[in-house]
């Protein structure tokens, strides 16, 4: 198999990273293309778009690995009047998608950071390397308390508490999933602040678990806010994938007459969501 091929198959097994390594590793693949020597222009930008198709369905969950692609393709296809030129654009193109994903995540945690409050009580939820980044940049001179949701079934939260923990300036305190309601309803909790997978038309697509969080924040009205590079938020041509986990995640022992149900991600509506930030800015979604 060739080197794209390869980074085909490791996508797919590439289930527990972030989106944003999935993107950049999917869009330096696409530069193997220039070092292949085709005949034309038009066997070039054929194969451009076949194994950028490849590398887009090998995980249809991750937003940032969709526009990236798309940008790639969309910079080189018709754009060029011979072999040379698309060869040039494509490697500027793969280079300006992965400093965008790259440096977005920082930027966006750095405009989050803008947002925090001496004293302010968190609930959050899953693993957010961008959530992280807000609140190591904004603490030790800003002190928070978060609440942590282990984030079941595979228990990501506990990897976000264990490294709050590390963070000077943040009370850490870990909830099971279950508790939320009770935290958000017997806590003085003043927000809620989650990452995203994505936000497809006004919809948050995250860890499962975040949709009941947000709609028990809005039962008692604590403001929820989304935080996440810009390349995970698309306005149209881009269809969420739930991905479905082993049910061996639930229940180690099959249950008789029992089927699992273990989604990883559910649909948050825009209703419930009071602010997204990103590197760009901040948004209501609509």
């Amino acid at each position: 198999m060739g080197r794209i091929d390869d980074t085909v198959e490791e996508i797919r097994r590439m289930e527990t990273h972030s989106s944003s390594v999935v993107a950049v590793k999917a869009a330096r693949a696409l530069t193997e293309l220039v070092e292949r020597g085709y005949a034309n222009l038009d066997d070039y930008e054929r194969a451009l778009e076949q194994n950028s198709g490849a590398l887009r369905r090998a995980n249809p969950s991750h937003a940032s690995l969709y526009t990236t692609q798309r940008e790639v393709v969309d910079s080189v296809v018709g754009q060029a009047t011979d072999l040379e030129e698309a060869e040039r654009l494509t490697e500027a193109a793969v280079e300006r998608v992965v400093d965008r994903v790259e440096n977005g995540k920082d930027r966006a945690a750095a405009s989050a950071a803008e947002t925090f409050d001496d004293g302010e009580v968190l609930l959050t939820h899953d693993y957010s390397s961008t959530l992280l980044g807000a609140i190591e940049r904004a603490t030790p001179e800003t002190s928070l308390t978060v609440y942590v949701t282990e984030a079941r079934p595979r228990f990501l939260g506990r990897k976000l508490a264990r490294r709050l923990t590390e963070t000077e300036g943040v009370e850490v305190h870990l909830g099971v999933d279950g508790a939320a309601g009770y935290l958000l309803q017997n806590r003085p909790v003043d927000r809620v602040l989650v990452g995203m997978d994505c936000i497809v038309d006004g919809v948050l697509y995250n860890r499962i678990g975040t949709f009941p969080i947000a709609a028990v924040a809005g039962e008692f009205d604590v403001p929820l806010h989304v935080v996440g590079s810009s390349a995970k938020v698309i306005e149209d041509g881009f269809v969420f994938e739930n991905e479905f986990r082993p049910p061996s995640e639930v229940s180690l022992e099959p249950i008789d007459d029992v089927s699992i149900e273990n989604p990883a991600y559910d649909a948050t509506p825009a209703r419930l969501v009071d602010t997204v930030i990103t590197d760009t800015g901040r948004f209501a979604p609509e």
